[in-house]
């Protein structure tokens, strides 16, 4: 059978060299010079930020200051476990009017350590969050108080300001609550509407409980709220058949309504865990400084936990939403030296390590497809300072 030659085989011909030809310049690099001058805005516009680069990079190379300058911003929200904190720093003051008060009492930090802190209030996690991820230098804070399952949430979004872990601060053994009206067990609440504000520990808490009562996310309607704070007021108006918040506030708005706490996290006490959190470049350029604010409040955790007189009036001025704030430090003592120690690994032992709660909490928002993947555990502390003061206080 006779071949013809038609118009396709030049066809197939040509294009069998524009494939070799443009195979030939892209290795040379000719395609990406041709790309850069004629179609400049095709290229990939690449975004650095601080975070490309390790937090101590801009520290001084001699000790030029062992402490800031200025007041170390210390950020909290307020909790049982809060009182060592307002001991340690002498009250509390906000980003508004971050100046102590005139007569204002000295706290541990001043008087002890020699070191100008302040403890700052913040009404919601979230505003905590921004301000620890912008900085004291820029009208934010140096350090906070994170549960382990907010920093396991927020690592990605902090990332610029590199947290590092410091101190286990405390634990709540009751102080977050789910009270209801007309719900009289865990496994009831499905189909009802439950309020929780979702940047919260609160909100970790409430998952806690529907995975205990055998419950998917969807069988409950959530209805989110501003805050924890108004977590009471839900209750009250009728927006939540049932509401997650803090102990003293939804338990009296439970009982106004004749509802009842049906859980709090006294059934789980190593759940919510609050750890002191600094940014990584305050802690590479001011370690003394560190050093100082975890002495100045394990020593005003152990003047609360002998006598919380001091530090619960204190917590009953920023915070009076707690109730009895005896009560609230009752049920969130701050943390002693040796739970510190069984915390994080260094010696004894502990139910729940820092390691495991922040990574099963990550594990968890993956599982809820609630953000990015998140940084390594051993990758979110720092425990240097820790371990000098442990070593420096012995056994």
């Amino acid at each position: 059978m006779k071949l013809h030659r038609g118009p396709g085989l030049f066809l197939f011909l040509f294009l069998c060299v524009l494939g070799a030809a443009w195979v030939v310049a892209s290795r040379m690099g000719y395609l990406d010079t041709l790309q850069a001058r004629f179609f400049p805005s095709v290229r990939e516009a690449v975004r650095l930020s601080p975070g490309d680069f390790p937090a101590g990079v801009s520290a001084p190379v001699a000790d030029v200051a062992s402490v800031p300058l200025r007041p170390v911003l210390i950020g909290f929200t307020a909790r049982g476990s809060a009182a060592s904190l307002l001991v340690a720093a002498g009250g509390a003051t906000t980003l508004d009017n971050p100046a102590a008060p005139p007569g204002a009492a000295q706290g541990v930090l001043k008087t002890a350590y020699a070191l100008d802190a302040r403890a700052v209030l913040f009404a919601r996690e979230e505003e905590l969050r921004q301000a620890l991820a912008i900085g004291a230098e820029n009208g934010g804070v140096d350090m906070g108080f994170l549960s382990v399952d907010r920093l396991a949430s927020w690592a990605p979004g902090l990332r610029d300001a590199a947290p590092r872990t410091l101190l286990l601060v405390g634990r709540s053994r009751g102080q977050e609550a789910l009270a209801a009206v007309g719900v009289t067990d865990l496994a009831s609440l499905r189909g009802k509407r439950v309020g929780v504000y979702p940047f919260s520990s609160t909100h970790y808490f409430a998952l806690w409980v529907l995975a205990r009562a055998g419950l998917r996310t969807t069988d409950v309607r959530w209805v989110d709220l501003p805050s924890t704070l108004d977590a009471g007021r839900a209750l009250r108006e009728g927006r939540a058949d049932a509401v997650v918040g803090l102990w003293g506030d939804v338990e009296l708005a439970a009982r106004d309504r004749g509802g009842a706490v049906l859980a709090t996290t006294a059934d789980a006490p190593h759940l919510v865990a609050t750890v002191l959190v600094a940014r990584g470049d305050f802690a590479a350029r001011y370690p003394d400084a560190v050093r100082r604010v975890l002495r100045g409040m394990l020593d005003a955790g152990q003047a609360v936990l002998k006598d919380p007189a001091a530090g619960a009036r204190m917590l009953g001025e920023v915070a009076p939403y707690l109730g009895d704030p005896t009560e609230a430090i009752r049920s969130a003592p701050p943390a002693t030296l040796a739970d510190n120690r069984a915390f994080f690994g260094l010696s004894g032992e502990a139910p729940v390590t820092y390691d495991e709660l922040y990574q099963s909490a990550a594990a968890l928002f993956q599982k809820l497809k609630q953000g990015p993947p998140v940084p390594l555990a051993e990758d979110t502390r720092d425990l240097g300072a820790l371990k000098y003061v442990s070593e420096a206080r012995g056994p």
